[in-house]
């Protein structure tokens, strides 16, 4: 991947020289990166506020009675996970950073669930279980209530109404998600 990039900007530069733009390509690639800097200082606030939520939520127990909420749907699609398992709460914590929109905040108690998920794993230790494809499929599918970081990003970058995505956000991520389990769960028959 990195050839590809190290390829991209070359092109780009020769592509400039040549056709006497280089002063465009300088003068876009310093805009660029001070809006980078902005919308990264701006999302910081965000992320900072919904990690301290979460911190709370799981401090205060509210995450174990989620996770306690939905352990029945849990155990439908995570039926080879043992049912005093840890891996239940973690997978509700990643579940629910990113219904949050908080992807950076999910991986962790993603990897920690992966982890939990490996230990009980009975089979070849090189192989993923059903459970930890359907977690990989659930997370790479990305169901979002509240798609914080890009409601930040737009807010930064001046849009009017930055909230106008939460409704198409909420529908493309639920039927994504759902996907991504019914595909897990045929896939686990075939293979």
């Amino acid at each position: 991947m990195n050839y590809i990039w190290l390829f991209l900007i070359i092109a780009s530069f020769v592509f400039a020289a040549v056709n006497g733009k280089m002063a465009d390509v300088v003068d876009a690639m310093l805009k660029s990166s001070q809006s980078a800097v902005a919308v990264a200082f701006s999302l910081i606030g965000v992320m900072a506020f919904w990690l301290g939520i979460v911190k709370i939520a799981k401090t205060s127990g509210l995450i174990k009675i989620f996770s306690n909420l939905i352990s029945p749907i849990m155990r439908i699609v995570f039926k080879d996970v043992k049912k005093d398992s840890d891996a239940f709460s973690n997978i509700a914590l990643n579940f629910s950073a990113n219904a949050l929109g908080l992807a950076n905040a999910a991986t962790p108690f993603g990897i920690k669930a992966m982890e939990d998920l490996q230990k009980e794993n009975q089979g070849d230790k090189k192989v993923a279980t059903n459970s930890m494809c359907t977690l990989l499929a659930m997370n790479t599918a990305g169901f979002q209530l509240v798609p914080a970081s890009v409601l930040a990003i737009l807010a930064s970058a001046g849009a009017n109404n930055p909230a106008e995505i939460i409704l198409p956000v909420l529908i493309v991520t639920t039927i994504s998600f759902l996907s991504a389990i019914i595909i897990s769960k045929i896939l686990e028959r075939v293979f």
